[in-house]
């Protein structure tokens, strides 16, 4: 699967489009990444524990929506971008959502 966040892959061209694909996400911190954040959020610094549970709540919501482009055929998703957003209830979580254009590409024609 070709991924990418231009609109264009330099060698190919788009053949089919198959639909808007994306992945979602919401994740809380562990309490080992609450205590640990906590701590660093007051004394300061980079908070490492908050930094691994965004990366590997990106890392899921790119997989799945790499699992969707799949579902529907696609073998390239063009113009992917990532959102993510605070959601408060009792307890904080975060939202992260990779969405992107899936497509069936294929190698231009040489001339």
């Amino acid at each position: 699967m070709i991924v990418t966040t231009t609109f264009d892959i330099q060698g190919y061209r788009v053949k089919e489009y198959k639909g808007i694909v994306r992945g979602i996400i919401v994740r809380s911190p562990t309490i080992a990444q609450g205590i640990l954040g906590g701590l660093k959020g007051i004394l300061g610094g980079r908070i490492g524990a908050y930094m691994e549970m965004c990366e590997q709540a990106r890392s899921q919501a790119y997989d799945q929506m790499i699992e969707h482009a799949t579902q529907l055929g696609a073998n390239a998703v063009i113009g992917v971008s990532y959102d993510a957003d605070e959601v408060v209830s009792r307890e904080s979580a975060t939202e992260v959502l990779c969405y992107g254009t899936a497509v069936v590409v294929e190698p231009a024609p040489r001339g």
